[in-house]
Formats: structure tokens, sequence, C-alpha cells
């Protein structure tokens, strides 16, 4: 049985700077420790002018071989390959070039097919085995900014996100990649962009932003929640932090048993009303198996997440029964790519 610090690094994606990780100790002590998973970004939030982990195919590759080379256990390495406006691996660099959810739903199933068949086939030649893709919220909210406004969405019909979701599945597990419904338990009826604050959907969610997971959970092995707070699920708590959202509905009532993964914790909806502490305490025991600091919007150091989660488990507020199932399903991810 692996010690508990081993445990719980398992359970942390993070961010890290740097196209290389030839002096970067910190992140390699990490990964030797047993830390889960990193996630790759093209430049800095606050200078996109300077890149950050992502230069040209031939780099990209170095850099994931070099990660996984120091990691006992595979390494989840993630990205954000949704297409279009979100895409990390980008033309000018070298990448193929990824339509947005938009766009592919304008196509015939088998030209949608070829397009995400080279997308995943481009990730795995990169050594990427995790792609926080297909984004099944509704493009219900014409005044989304983040969903709607970047043609995130594949259509406000539940059957036509479905459809071309599960296009995108099965191509990214015919090439032994993860594939990642986001944003439960929906996120395309909110106005707001929960990476600059609290973001309520209280009014404007409906049961059929459910569909897709209803449709498709079976069919992944990871989903990660959303920061929107719903009082129809969860009068106190954004999905994140909710046990009601992500532990009786996603798992109970849905029947999902997968790894549920948390949006980075550092955006604002979540940063600026819960405390650090409080919000590793509240989101373990709602149910997230992996939390996430993307270190982009703010820089978090892993040996104190590591420590303040110790201390949780340490003083009960965490039970060690909680980071073992977590573990169970993080190992049983690791088993298929």
């Amino acid at each position: 049985m692996e010690n508990l610090k081993q445990l719980l690094y398992k359970m942390l994606i993070i961010g890290f700077d740097g196209k290389d990780i030839l002096n970067n100790k910190k992140l390699i002590t990490n990964i030797q420790n047993g830390l889960g998973g990193v996630i790759l970004f093209d430049h800095y939030i606050d200078d996109k002018t300077k890149s950050k982990n992502i230069q040209s195919p031939q780099q990209v590759k170095k850099l994931n071989k070099s990660l996984q080379s120091i990691s006992e256990s595979p390494l989840i390495i993630c990205i954000d390959q949704e297409g279009g406006k979100v895409a990390r691996l980008k033309e000018e660099k070298g990448f193929n070039i990824t339509l947005s959810a938009k766009e592919i739903a304008s196509l015939e199933e088998k030209d949608a097919k070829k397009e995400y068949e080279n997308l995943s086939f481009q990730l795995k030649n990169l050594g990427i085995n995790c792609n926080f893709a297909p984004l099944v919220d509704l493009g219900i909210n014409k005044e989304s900014k983040i969903i709607y406004g970047l043609d995130r969405a594949y259509g406000e019909d539940s059957e036509q996100v479905v459809k071309y979701a599960q296009i995108f599945m099965d191509a990214l597990s015919k090439n032994q990649i993860i594939s990642v419904l986001k944003h439960f338990p929906g996120h395309g009826s909110a106005k707001g962009d929960s990476h600059e604050g609290f973001v309520d959907i209280t009014k404007t969610w409906d049961e059929i932003e459910l569909i897709p997971y209803k449709k498709l959970l079976h069919k992944t092995k990871m989903i990660m929640s959303a920061h929107v707070y719903n009082g129809k699920i969860d009068e106190n708590y954004p999905a994140t932090l909710s046990f009601k959202t992500n532990t009786q509905l996603l798992r109970k009532e849905l029947g999902f048993n997968g790894v549920l993964v948390t949006d980075d914790l550092q955006m604002l909806a979540i940063k600026k009303h819960y405390k650090k502490e409080e919000t590793i305490e509240l989101a373990i025991n709602s149910g997230a198996d992996i939390l996430m600091y993307c270190n982009q919007l703010s820089n978090d150091d892993t040996d104190e997440t590591i420590d303040m989660m110790m201390h949780l488990v340490q003083n009960k507020k965490i039970s060690i029964d909680r980071i073992k199932e977590a573990n169970h399903r993080i190992n049983r991810l690791l088993e298929g790519i």
C-alpha cells in the first residue's frame, strides 16, 4: 500500500512553467513523489506573447517523454484541445488546425470523424494521454461569452451534442486518450465566466443539460465539474464543492463511477469565496477525485497543497476511505493509458 503522501499526490493535476524540465527541480520532485498529472498550456494568461509549455511538435513530444520517464506510474498529461478558439496546439506553431465544436456540428458525420481522428492521432503522437474534451454544455444561452461566444458548443439540441461528442470520444478512445466530459452539471445556460467570479445559473439551468451526461457517462472514464452555483441542486455550494451535485446526483442518481476532476481551483468563482484548505476539504468530500491547479491565474505551491490535504486527513476532516476510493478510481483510469 502506498503511503498517505503518495495517495494525496496522485489526486493532483498541476500546471508548470517551462518547455522542458531540465531545471525544474520542484516539478521533478513532485512527479517522483507520485504526482497524478500535469496540464500543458501554449502561453501565459497574463502575457499571451510568451509561450509556456508549447513551442513546436518536436519540443512537446520531447517534453512529454521526459515527464513520463521520471514517473513511476503513468503520468496523466492533459491539454485543452477542444478545437477552434480553445486549442492549445496552434497551427502557427506547426500543429494541425482543429475546428471548433460549432464548425464540427455543421459537418457530415464521416467528415467530423476524420477531423477528430486526425486530432486524436496528433495527441497520441505527442504523448498527450488526456484531452479535456468533449465539451457537452448545451449552447442555450446566446449571451454566454465563455461557451456560446467562443463556438464551444455543438448546438442547443442535446441529440446533436451527444452525436458529435460521441464521435470525438470514439476517436480519442481509439488512440488510448482519456476523454473528459465537461462541465458537470451544465455550463451552457450561464451568462458569466467562472474564471472571473461567482456564476449563478439557478434561474437559467434546465434538466435537459443533464441529457448528454446520461447518454455518455458510461462511455467515459472522466468528468470535469463546473464552478457554477445552481440552487436547484444545492442551495449552499457551487457544483465543484457540492456533495449533492457530485455524489448524490452524478454518482448515485446517474451512476457514474469514473474519475471526477475539478475545473481549475484557482478560478475566481472559487478562490474569491473560499480559503484554500476549505476548498480542498469541500471538493474531496463532495466526491472529486482529482484537484486541478493550473497555475495560470495564480501560483500554488504543491507542497503546501499536500500539507493541507495531510492536515485534513490527520484531523479526520477527510476520511482515509475517501482518499483510497479516489485512488482506486485513478488507478483504474491509468490502466487504459
